[in-house]
């Protein structure tokens, strides 16, 4: 499907905007998998189930291991699915306080508790970094003098699907480029010399992790484990449910560990969905050696051998009439099938607390989950699993329209276990969600209604 003319032009392109020798090399190593059709495809047929893991509840912390260990933040989406064109992790996540400034919260508080340095590092996009940073400026103390306190992610060009040849747009020459997946991490981290920095100041270990998952806090018993058994890799998994049949699943091919996406499932392979044979799924809460890495990134700049990612989109996102696109992408958790003596270790699932929607958010939100003094957002929730919110897209999907439906604060979840909204519904003060519930609109709850 490719050849060197095919794909020169892309790869000027990425180098003419100024991207380092470690991204291209990244670049040229996914344009290459383009020659396979089948590149990046996981057929659950050729994967076989992973048994048990090692347990977090297991292990004795040592408190002093965190001084070894910098924390790095995804940073680098903007809140588009919500509707907005500022960072995701400036928008208020709980008790008026952002996602960033619960992050630093944590940060400061494990500091002080453990006497450990553990600065906090930002992977950001051009865009998001100016309000990031300023954000982060309100708390004082955070930033330190070791290393920096953010890297950029690079973007590559998008690629015309019937040609390979890089795409054109004059009229906004921005979407002619796309971030390329938080695959990306391992050659930015190298590209932007933040890598050799955290070494230099005597880091050993990353832990990454999600802005907008703040159930991700640096755990000791984490960096206990990975110094006492000398793990290069680690992912932090817990086990499945029906929720998370959308997510990454890790399973064994060939006696080796991987990690498989939706989008590397074959187009008619129902296993993916599974739960009960795919017991272990990614929170993408992920552990890094440090000196591993660089010593990866010195051999084969491109870095980890990572599955290929295909997405098929158009040059405009919002017009379905502009030319179809290929964007080349990856996933860093996948880095735990390409690493030697990666390893998974099940954690609580209070230390996965995604936000990719207003559902999330609203749950977040609620009195479904507890916001600490410390930082910490733990379970307040009836059962095992919190509760399942499905609003209606139409009115509820992009925030001005949730903000403006929950306009006295977000109805009590405690005791729910879904909540489905059809239709226009505005909620008031104080009502209470319990049990399984369906309200359809056009609908104004009075203050202090109750939903069984």
């Amino acid at each position: 499907m490719t050849s060197t003319a095919d794909t020169r032009a892309a790869v000027a392109k990425l180098q003419a905007d100024g991207a380092s020798a470690q991204a291209v090399a990244a670049f040229e190593a996914k344009l290459a998998m383009l020659a396979d059709p089948s590149a990046g495809m996981l057929p659950g047929d050729e994967l076989e189930p992973l048994g048990d893991v090692p347990a977090l509840a297991d292990v004795e912390a040592d408190p002093g291991a965190l001084d070894a260990v910098a924390v790095i933040k995804l940073n680098g989406g903007l809140g588009t699915s919500m509707g907005l064109q500022a960072p995701k992790s400036t928008v208020v996540a709980k008790d008026g306080r952002t996602f960033l400034d619960v992050i630093a919260t944590q940060v400061l508080a494990l500091r002080e508790r453990h006497g450990v340095r553990l600065p906090l590092v930002l992977m950001n996009s051009r865009t998001t970094r100016p309000p990031s940073l300023e954000l982060l400026g309100e708390h004082r103390g955070l930033e330190r003098d070791d290393v920096p306190q953010d890297f950029l992610q690079g973007r590559e060009p998008k690629l015309l699907a019937d040609s390979l040849q890089p795409a054109e747009w004059p009229a906004d020459p921005a979407l002619e480029w796309y971030p390329p997946g938080h695959g990306e991490l391992y050659v930015a981290l190298a590209g932007t010399g933040t890598l050799a920095k955290l070494l230099d100041a005597g880091y050993r270990y990353a832990f990454v992790s999600n802005a907008d998952n703040l159930g991700a806090v640096a755990d000791p018993r984490v960096a206990t484990w990975l110094q006492a058994e000398e793990v290069p890799f680690a992912m932090e998994v817990v086990r499945g449910t029906a929720a998370d049949r959308k997510g990454g699943h890790l399973a064994t091919r060939e006696g080796r560990l991987v990690l498989r996406e939706t989008a590397q499932t074959p187009p008619g392979d129902a296993s993916f969905t599974d739960v009960e044979r795919w017991r272990w799924y990614n929170t993408n809460n992920l552990w890094v050696d440090l000196r591993t890495l660089d010593a990866l990134l010195r051999e084969r700049p491109a870095g980890p051998e990572l599955p290929l990612i295909v997405n098929r989109k158009t040059v405009d996102p919002t017009d379905s009439s502009s030319p179809q696109v290929l964007q080349l992408e990856s996933a860093m958790g996948a880095a735990v099938g390409a690493i030697d003596g990666a390893r998974p270790i099940h954690v609580p699932r209070s230390r996965f607390v995604p936000v990719k929607t207003t559902n999330d958010l609203l749950v977040l939100r609620s009195d479904a989950y507890t916001l600490e003094d410390d930082g910490r957002v733990t379970p307040a929730f009836d059962g095992e699993a919190p509760p399942t919110v499905t609003l209606d897209d139409t009115h509820f999907k992009h925030l001005r329209g949730f903000e403006e439906r929950f306009a006295h604060g977000a109805p009590s979840l405690r005791a729910a276990r879904a909540l489905t909204v059809e239709g226009d519904v505005r909620f008031g003060a104080d009502v209470t969600v319990e049990g399984d519930v369906t309200v359809t609109g056009p609908a104004d709850l009075a203050d202090g209604t109750v939903l069984r």
